[in-house]
């Protein structure tokens, strides 16, 4: 029974952190600190491929009209479907470029490394901070832009700082309209997920390190409806500019687990 309470708590956990800015990797390695859990990225592989799965799954469904649209688009030539597409492309590229050459350091911040996570936490909390406050326009998501947009997307392959938190201020830095904003951040990852699916997959260390299949089947669900909600509430948070209240949030978890290390080290 304790293990599938971890795994609700993990999908849980996931499905709310990979929408609203707050970091899921960051938040996965906390809750795995207080847990004790003692396995290492290699162990822990096929449970954070089956939670990132559901939260690419929920992406799907929330915004299926939108990817029928961009694929009816590609094939019938429509110019904006086409662009959208070459954007999310070229957002892409820095996170690709950066996993591949860096994978091996990469993981190194993915065991207990919780004083890091802590920190980025906080530089997540600023960056909602200051991107908040930026003006609403109409401006479209560009080349630059997309490029940009992808850069912050592989800088926040730290845990700690927030994927959706990170493009999405940065797409608001830039000028780009809000409700554009987080529909090109959300839709952007998920390439990104299922080529990290598909490359773990066929390294064969998923099978190495098998869960129970309660345990999995348990987390994706978690995972997969907390994520639609979470979705849904994040495109009207960032359509009515309630970002300060997440980067709050991570002032005072960043703060509270850099203390909590210090008095338990």
């Amino acid at each position: 029974m304790g293990a599938i309470l971890e795994a609700l708590l993990l999908g849980i956990v996931q499905g709310l952190t990979e929408f609203l800015p707050v970091s899921s990797s960051g938040h996965l390695e906390i809750i795995k600190h207080l847990l004790d859990d003692q396995s290492v990225a290699e162990q822990s592989m096929m449970t954070t491929v089956v939670l990132h799965f559901a939260t690419a799954l929920a992406t799907i469904v929330i915004f299926r009209n939108d990817i029928i649209k961009i694929l009816k688009g590609l094939f019938s030539g429509d110019g904006q479907s086409r662009n959208f597409a070459v954007y999310v492309i070229i957002s892409m590229i820095p996170a690709v470029v950066i996993g591949l050459l860096f994978e091996d350091i990469l993981e190194t911040f993915f065991h207990r490394k919780i004083v890091l996570v802590s920190f980025m936490l906080i530089l997540t909390g600023f960056l909602l901070l200051i991107s908040e406050r930026t003006k609403s326009t109409t401006k479209p998501i560009g080349f630059v832009s997309a490029l940009i947009i992808g850069i912050s997307q592989a800088i926040a392959m730290i845990p700690g700082i927030s994927r959706s938190g990170a493009t999405i201020s940065t797409s608001l830095l830039l000028g780009v309209e809000r409700t554009e904003a987080a529909r090109f951040s959300f839709l952007m990852v998920i390439p990104l997920i299922f080529g990290k699916i598909a490359k773990d997959v066929l390294s064969g260390d998923l099978v190495q390190h098998m869960e129970s299949p309660i345990y999995l089947s348990v987390g994706f669900l978690a995972a997969f409806f907390t994520g639609l909600f979470a979705c849904t509430a994040m495109l009207k948070i960032v359509k009515n500019a309630k970002l300060s209240y997440f980067a709050f949030y991570c002032f005072i978890v960043g703060i509270t687990i850099i203390g909590y290390s210090f008095i338990t080290s």
